[in-house]
């Protein structure tokens, strides 16, 4: 009943941030989500694990080493550019990790993509615009 409503959520929203003290439990449920949902986007689902600090560059060159991913350009602008024109699910697995200029360029970026959802999994949501937050 659970996942059938998250599924539902990240298929209406566009941000959707699952929360908890446990990072397993958030990084499986995360998972599980992308995995049933990506024939739902044209572009698929990019999955980004990270364990450290993530800037804006991090997050590109990450998402230019996911498999089965488009080829995506060198640079942030380009980058956001390439972003803007996808329709695709971008999964954040320890979005903590997430920079202040890393999470301003994601908003930037979502009021330009219509077709781009972010499904994160982390401690704290984002703090992005309608983001809807599921705590476990």
């Amino acid at each position: 009943m659970e996942l059938s409503r998250l599924l539902t959520a990240v298929r209406r929203g566009r941000v959707l941030t699952v929360t908890g003290r446990f990072r397993e439990p958030r990084s499986v449920l995360v998972r599980e989500i992308g995995e049933r949902l990506a024939s739902n986007f044209f572009d698929g689902v990019a999955v980004v694990t990270m364990e450290h600090r993530f800037g804006v560059r991090d997050l590109t060159a990450a998402l230019g080493c996911v498999p089965g991913m488009p080829f995506l350009p060198c640079g942030t602008s380009n980058a956001a550019s390439w972003l803007a024109e996808r329709d695709m699910l971008l999964v954040l697995d320890g979005s903590d990790h997430l920079a202040a200029e890393t999470l301003a360029w994601l908003r930037d970026l979502l009021a330009m993509a219509p077709g781009l959802r972010i499904l994160a999994a982390g401690r704290h949501p984002l703090a992005i615009a309608r983001e809807r937050v599921h705590r476990l």
